[in-house]
Protein backbone atom coordinates (compact mmCIF):
# COMPACT_ATOMS: atom_id res chain seq x y z
CA UNK A 1 0.00 0.00 0.00
CA UNK A 2 1.18 3.32 -1.09
CA UNK A 3 -0.26 6.62 -0.08
CA UNK A 4 1.08 10.12 -1.34
CA UNK A 5 0.49 13.17 0.42
CA UNK A 6 1.22 16.53 -1.26
CA UNK A 7 1.77 19.80 1.02
CA UNK A 8 1.08 17.64 4.58
CA UNK A 9 2.16 18.16 7.60
CA UNK A 10 3.65 15.78 10.60
CA UNK A 11 0.22 15.31 12.09
CA UNK A 12 -1.33 13.79 9.11
CA UNK A 13 1.33 11.37 7.96
CA UNK A 14 0.75 10.00 11.85
CA UNK A 15 -3.23 10.31 11.28
CA UNK A 16 -2.43 7.92 7.62
CA UNK A 17 -0.39 5.86 9.33
CA UNK A 18 -3.15 4.56 11.60
CA UNK A 19 -5.88 4.20 9.16
CA UNK A 20 -3.57 2.41 6.55
CA UNK A 21 -2.65 -0.36 9.66
CA UNK A 22 -6.13 -0.36 10.42
CA UNK A 23 -6.71 -0.97 6.71
CA UNK A 24 -4.48 -4.01 6.60
CA UNK A 25 -5.94 -5.41 9.75
CA UNK A 26 -3.29 -4.83 11.99
CA UNK A 27 -4.02 -1.45 14.21
CA UNK A 28 -1.30 -3.04 16.59
CA UNK A 29 2.42 -1.30 16.49
CA UNK A 30 4.69 -4.53 16.29
CA UNK A 31 7.72 -2.14 15.44
CA UNK A 32 10.32 -2.34 17.72
CA UNK A 33 12.61 1.03 16.75
CA UNK A 34 12.49 3.75 14.62
CA UNK A 35 15.33 4.23 11.57
CA UNK A 36 15.79 7.81 10.21
CA UNK A 37 17.58 7.74 6.88
CA UNK A 38 19.06 11.46 6.13
CA UNK A 39 19.84 10.54 2.35
CA UNK A 40 19.20 12.57 -1.06
CA UNK A 41 17.65 11.47 -4.37
CA UNK A 42 20.15 10.14 -5.57
CA UNK A 43 21.25 7.90 -2.52
CA UNK A 44 17.86 7.41 -1.16
CA UNK A 45 16.62 3.93 -3.21
CA UNK A 46 19.87 2.27 -2.06
CA UNK A 47 19.74 2.80 1.28
CA UNK A 48 15.78 2.32 1.99
CA UNK A 49 16.62 -0.84 -0.01
CA UNK A 50 18.99 -1.85 2.51
CA UNK A 51 16.77 -0.79 5.74
CA UNK A 52 14.05 -2.80 4.48
CA UNK A 53 16.15 -5.78 4.49
CA UNK A 54 17.00 -5.04 7.58
CA UNK A 55 13.46 -4.81 9.00
CA UNK A 56 12.64 -8.08 7.78
CA UNK A 57 14.91 -9.15 11.33
CA UNK A 58 14.29 -5.92 13.47
CA UNK A 59 10.67 -4.53 12.60
CA UNK A 60 10.76 -0.96 12.31
CA UNK A 61 9.34 2.65 11.28
CA UNK A 62 11.70 3.89 8.76
CA UNK A 63 11.78 7.45 8.35
CA UNK A 64 13.87 8.81 4.54
CA UNK A 65 14.92 12.39 5.30
CA UNK A 66 15.23 13.62 1.62
CA UNK A 67 16.37 17.34 1.43
CA UNK A 68 15.53 19.37 -1.56
CA UNK A 69 16.57 23.37 -0.34
CA UNK A 70 16.00 24.08 -3.78
CA UNK A 71 18.61 26.13 -6.17
CA UNK A 72 16.45 29.84 -6.71
CA UNK A 73 16.25 31.91 -3.95
CA UNK A 74 12.34 31.79 -4.91
CA UNK A 75 12.74 27.93 -3.91
CA UNK A 76 14.62 28.35 -0.76
CA UNK A 77 12.18 30.38 0.92
CA UNK A 78 9.75 28.53 0.66
CA UNK A 79 8.86 25.61 3.03
CA UNK A 80 6.53 22.76 2.19
CA UNK A 81 6.32 18.93 3.28
CA UNK A 82 5.70 15.85 0.59
CA UNK A 83 5.36 12.57 2.24
CA UNK A 84 5.23 8.96 0.78
CA UNK A 85 3.69 6.42 3.11
CA UNK A 86 4.78 2.76 2.50
CA UNK A 87 3.15 -0.56 4.21
CA UNK A 88 2.89 -4.07 3.38
CA UNK A 89 4.89 -5.61 0.28
CA UNK A 90 8.62 -5.03 0.70
CA UNK A 91 8.31 -3.19 3.86
CA UNK A 92 6.78 -6.37 5.64
CA UNK A 93 5.65 -5.93 8.93
CA UNK A 94 7.20 -2.47 9.36
CA UNK A 95 6.33 1.19 8.04
CA UNK A 96 8.05 3.30 5.24
CA UNK A 97 7.93 7.27 5.32
CA UNK A 98 9.68 9.43 2.68
CA UNK A 99 9.81 12.64 4.05
CA UNK A 100 10.89 15.43 0.99
CA UNK A 101 11.58 18.56 2.53
CA UNK A 102 11.54 21.42 0.55
CA UNK A 103 12.85 24.93 0.77
CA UNK A 104 13.59 25.82 4.09
CA UNK A 105 11.97 23.52 5.93
CA UNK A 106 15.19 21.34 4.79
CA UNK A 107 16.91 23.37 8.09
CA UNK A 108 14.43 22.02 10.38
CA UNK A 109 14.14 18.16 9.98
CA UNK A 110 14.12 17.12 13.27
CA UNK A 111 11.04 19.37 13.84
CA UNK A 112 9.39 17.46 11.32
CA UNK A 113 11.00 13.90 12.55
CA UNK A 114 10.30 14.45 16.30
CA UNK A 115 6.27 13.28 15.80
CA UNK A 116 6.52 10.58 13.82
CA UNK A 117 8.89 8.63 15.94
CA UNK A 118 7.83 5.70 17.82
CA UNK A 119 6.49 6.05 21.60
CA UNK A 120 8.84 4.65 23.89
CA UNK A 121 11.22 3.03 21.38
CA UNK A 122 14.83 3.27 20.35
CA UNK A 123 15.95 5.97 17.38
CA UNK A 124 18.73 4.93 15.19
CA UNK A 125 20.16 7.64 12.56
CA UNK A 126 21.95 6.54 9.82
CA UNK A 127 23.52 8.67 7.21
CA UNK A 128 24.75 6.57 4.28
CA UNK A 129 26.60 9.87 2.75
CA UNK A 130 27.38 13.24 3.56
CA UNK A 131 27.54 12.91 7.60
CA UNK A 132 27.65 15.92 9.65
CA UNK A 133 31.23 16.78 11.04
CA UNK A 134 29.53 16.16 14.82
CA UNK A 135 27.13 13.44 14.56
CA UNK A 136 25.90 13.86 18.39
CA UNK A 137 25.14 17.32 17.68
CA UNK A 138 23.52 17.05 15.00
CA UNK A 139 19.71 18.26 15.69
CA UNK A 140 18.58 14.46 14.10
CA UNK A 141 21.30 12.88 15.83
CA UNK A 142 20.23 14.35 18.99
CA UNK A 143 17.32 12.10 18.82
CA UNK A 144 19.27 8.88 18.57
CA UNK A 145 20.60 6.29 20.78
CA UNK A 146 22.73 5.01 18.10
CA UNK A 147 24.09 7.30 15.36
CA UNK A 148 25.71 5.54 12.08
CA UNK A 149 28.10 6.81 9.90
CA UNK A 150 29.68 5.39 6.46
CA UNK A 151 33.30 6.19 5.81
CA UNK A 152 33.81 4.09 2.85
CA UNK A 153 31.69 6.89 1.01
CA UNK A 154 33.40 10.16 1.51
CA UNK A 155 36.10 11.27 -0.17
CA UNK A 156 38.95 11.31 1.94
CA UNK A 157 38.18 8.07 4.09
CA UNK A 158 41.13 8.38 6.32
CA UNK A 159 40.82 11.85 7.24
CA UNK A 160 37.15 11.05 8.25
CA UNK A 161 37.93 8.85 10.85
CA UNK A 162 40.04 10.83 12.35
CA UNK A 163 37.25 13.48 12.45
CA UNK A 164 35.37 10.68 13.74
CA UNK A 165 37.98 10.16 16.39
CA UNK A 166 37.69 13.67 17.28
CA UNK A 167 33.22 14.16 17.21
CA UNK A 168 33.30 10.35 18.83
CA UNK A 169 30.27 10.33 21.37
CA UNK A 170 28.96 7.13 22.93
CA UNK A 171 26.28 5.87 20.32
CA UNK A 172 28.45 6.66 17.31
CA UNK A 173 29.69 4.01 14.98
CA UNK A 174 30.82 3.70 11.39
CA UNK A 175 30.18 1.00 8.67
CA UNK A 176 33.50 0.68 8.20
CA UNK A 177 34.22 -0.72 11.63
CA UNK A 178 31.04 -3.42 11.55
CA UNK A 179 32.35 -4.18 8.03
CA UNK A 180 35.20 -5.93 10.47
CA UNK A 181 33.59 -7.73 12.48
CA UNK A 182 34.25 -11.21 10.47
CA UNK A 183 37.65 -10.71 10.77
CA UNK A 184 38.00 -9.34 14.55
CA UNK A 185 36.31 -12.78 15.73
CA UNK A 186 38.11 -15.05 13.16
CA UNK A 187 41.43 -13.94 14.22
CA UNK A 188 40.48 -13.78 17.97
CA UNK A 189 39.37 -17.16 17.42
CA UNK A 190 42.65 -18.22 15.86
CA UNK A 191 44.67 -16.56 18.87
CA UNK A 192 42.62 -18.67 21.21
CA UNK A 193 43.58 -21.80 19.23
CA UNK A 194 47.06 -21.14 19.22
CA UNK A 195 48.96 -19.74 22.54
CA UNK A 196 52.17 -18.15 20.77
CA UNK A 197 54.32 -14.71 21.77
CA UNK A 198 53.16 -12.25 18.92
CA UNK A 199 56.19 -9.96 17.44
CA UNK A 200 54.25 -7.72 15.00
CA UNK A 201 51.50 -7.77 12.37
CA UNK A 202 50.90 -7.12 8.61
CA UNK A 203 47.26 -5.70 7.04
CA UNK A 204 46.67 -5.41 3.55
CA UNK A 205 43.84 -3.98 1.71
CA UNK A 206 43.04 -1.39 -1.38
CA UNK A 207 44.47 1.72 -0.30
CA UNK A 208 42.47 4.30 1.04
CA UNK A 209 39.90 1.41 2.72
CA UNK A 210 38.74 2.63 6.14
CA UNK A 211 38.06 -0.64 7.55
CA UNK A 212 42.23 -1.55 6.97
CA UNK A 213 43.03 0.90 8.70
CA UNK A 214 40.47 0.36 11.58
CA UNK A 215 41.95 -3.16 11.53
CA UNK A 216 45.22 -2.28 11.85
CA UNK A 217 45.00 0.03 14.82
CA UNK A 218 42.43 -2.47 16.79
CA UNK A 219 45.71 -5.05 15.97
CA UNK A 220 48.00 -2.75 17.34
CA UNK A 221 46.02 -1.29 20.32
CA UNK A 222 44.68 -4.59 21.55
CA UNK A 223 48.55 -6.93 21.10
CA UNK A 224 51.10 -4.06 21.78
CA UNK A 225 52.97 -4.64 18.70
CA UNK A 226 54.12 -3.02 15.70
CA UNK A 227 51.53 -3.40 12.53
CA UNK A 228 52.40 -2.68 9.19
CA UNK A 229 49.70 -1.38 6.69
CA UNK A 230 50.36 -2.28 3.31
CA UNK A 231 48.40 -1.70 0.29
CA UNK A 232 47.39 -4.52 -1.92
CA UNK A 233 44.85 -4.47 -5.39
CA UNK A 234 41.82 -5.51 -3.19
CA UNK A 235 39.31 -5.99 -3.20
CA UNK A 236 38.65 -4.57 0.07
CA UNK A 237 40.72 -5.86 2.92
CA UNK A 238 42.76 -8.77 1.45
CA UNK A 239 45.29 -10.52 4.23
CA UNK A 240 46.28 -10.16 7.81
CA UNK A 241 49.90 -11.84 8.93
CA UNK A 242 50.46 -11.98 12.39
CA UNK A 243 54.06 -13.13 12.97
CA UNK A 244 54.47 -15.28 16.26
CA UNK A 245 57.65 -16.94 17.44
CA UNK A 246 55.94 -20.46 15.97
CA UNK A 247 55.30 -18.86 12.47
CA UNK A 248 52.96 -17.26 10.93
CA UNK A 249 49.14 -17.04 11.51
CA UNK A 250 48.29 -15.93 8.20
CA UNK A 251 44.25 -15.13 7.30
CA UNK A 252 44.37 -14.20 3.30
CA UNK A 253 41.20 -13.24 1.40
CA UNK A 254 42.25 -12.46 -2.13
CA UNK A 255 38.84 -13.21 -4.16
CA UNK A 256 36.50 -11.13 -1.95
CA UNK A 257 34.31 -14.33 -0.40
CA UNK A 258 36.44 -16.92 0.71
CA UNK A 259 39.79 -16.58 3.06
CA UNK A 260 42.27 -19.37 3.83
CA UNK A 261 43.87 -19.42 7.41
CA UNK A 262 47.05 -20.90 8.40
CA UNK A 263 48.35 -21.54 11.61
CA UNK A 264 51.35 -23.33 12.58
CA UNK A 265 50.97 -26.81 13.77
CA UNK A 266 47.25 -26.85 12.30
CA UNK A 267 46.14 -27.78 8.26
CA UNK A 268 44.82 -24.79 6.72
CA UNK A 269 41.19 -24.28 6.93
CA UNK A 270 38.68 -22.38 4.60
CA UNK A 271 36.89 -19.50 5.90
CA UNK A 272 33.65 -18.18 4.79
CA UNK A 273 34.61 -13.89 4.95
CA UNK A 274 32.66 -12.44 1.66
CA UNK A 275 31.78 -9.12 1.63
CA UNK A 276 28.77 -8.28 3.15
CA UNK A 277 26.00 -5.80 1.49
CA UNK A 278 25.00 -3.17 3.28
CA UNK A 279 21.48 -4.97 4.57
CA UNK A 280 23.92 -7.56 6.66
CA UNK A 281 25.76 -4.65 8.16
CA UNK A 282 22.61 -2.36 9.36
CA UNK A 283 21.42 -5.55 10.67
CA UNK A 284 24.15 -6.58 12.65
CA UNK A 285 24.51 -2.52 14.25
CA UNK A 286 20.71 -2.76 14.98
CA UNK A 287 21.21 -6.01 16.85
CA UNK A 288 23.35 -3.65 19.31
CA UNK A 289 22.32 -0.22 20.46
CA UNK A 290 23.87 0.20 23.42
CA UNK A 291 27.57 1.90 23.12
CA UNK A 292 30.50 0.15 21.22
CA UNK A 293 33.34 0.06 23.81
CA UNK A 294 35.68 -1.64 21.58
CA UNK A 295 35.35 1.11 18.55
CA UNK A 296 35.34 4.12 21.09
CA UNK A 297 39.01 2.71 22.65
CA UNK A 298 40.30 1.38 18.59
CA UNK A 299 39.39 4.89 17.02
CA UNK A 300 40.58 7.08 19.23
CA UNK A 301 43.68 4.86 20.00
CA UNK A 302 44.61 6.16 16.30
CA UNK A 303 43.56 9.62 16.41
CA UNK A 304 46.99 11.79 15.92
CA UNK A 305 48.40 8.31 13.38
CA UNK A 306 45.41 8.73 11.30
CA UNK A 307 46.22 12.66 10.78
CA UNK A 308 50.17 11.29 10.03
CA UNK A 309 48.52 9.10 7.41
CA UNK A 310 47.01 11.39 5.13
CA UNK A 311 50.46 13.47 4.26
CA UNK A 312 51.88 10.68 2.42
CA UNK A 313 48.60 10.24 0.15
CA UNK A 314 49.00 13.77 -0.82
CA UNK A 315 53.00 13.55 -1.08
CA UNK A 316 52.01 10.59 -3.55
CA UNK A 317 49.98 12.94 -5.63
CA UNK A 318 52.86 15.73 -5.91
CA UNK A 319 55.93 13.76 -5.77
CA UNK A 320 55.32 11.22 -8.91
CA UNK A 321 55.58 8.01 -9.36
CA UNK A 322 59.11 7.14 -7.48
CA UNK A 323 57.63 8.54 -3.98
CA UNK A 324 54.38 6.61 -4.61
CA UNK A 325 56.27 2.78 -5.13
CA UNK A 326 59.39 3.42 -3.90
CA UNK A 327 59.20 5.92 -0.89
CA UNK A 328 56.84 4.20 0.86
CA UNK A 329 53.98 5.52 3.17
CA UNK A 330 55.18 5.48 6.88
CA UNK A 331 52.67 7.07 8.98
CA UNK A 332 53.57 8.48 12.61
CA UNK A 333 54.47 6.16 15.69
CA UNK A 334 51.01 5.66 18.08
CA UNK A 335 52.02 4.31 21.20
CA UNK A 336 50.65 1.01 22.54
CA UNK A 337 48.18 0.65 25.61
CA UNK A 338 47.51 -2.32 27.73
CA UNK A 339 49.89 -5.48 26.57
CA UNK A 340 47.71 -8.29 25.56
CA UNK A 341 47.89 -11.74 26.51
CA UNK A 342 49.74 -13.09 23.44
CA UNK A 343 51.17 -9.34 22.78
CA UNK A 344 54.94 -9.25 23.07
CA UNK A 345 56.56 -8.40 25.78
CA UNK A 346 59.15 -5.54 25.13
CA UNK A 347 59.07 -1.77 26.57
CA UNK A 348 58.56 -0.77 23.27
CA UNK A 349 55.80 1.34 21.60
CA UNK A 350 53.16 -0.22 19.68
CA UNK A 351 53.51 1.50 16.15
CA UNK A 352 51.33 1.61 12.94
CA UNK A 353 52.83 1.99 9.33
CA UNK A 354 51.95 2.57 6.06
CA UNK A 355 53.83 1.13 3.41
CA UNK A 356 52.93 1.23 -0.40
CA UNK A 357 52.58 -1.66 -2.11
CA UNK A 358 52.17 -3.55 -5.79
CA UNK A 359 48.92 -2.18 -7.18
CA UNK A 360 48.98 0.74 -5.22
CA UNK A 361 47.57 3.95 -7.59
CA UNK A 362 46.05 7.38 -7.04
Amino acid sequence: MNIDLTDTTSGEINATLVKARRAMGSPAVGMVLTLVIVTDEGSHYDALKAANEASKEHPSRILVVIRRPGRSPRDRATARLDAEVRMGGETGTGETVLLRLHGELASHAHSVVLPLLLPDAPVVVWWPADTPEHPSKDPLGVLAQRRITDAAETEDPVMTLRTRAGSYAPGDTDLAWTRITLWRSVLAAALDQKQARILKAEVRGEAYNPSTELLALWLADRLNVPVERTVSDGPGLTAVRLVTDEGDICLNRGDGALAKLTVPGQPDRNVALHRRSNAELIAEELRRLDPDETYARTIRFGLDRLLAASEPAADEETGGENGGRNGGETGEEVAGKEDGGTAAESPGEAIVERSGGEGEAR
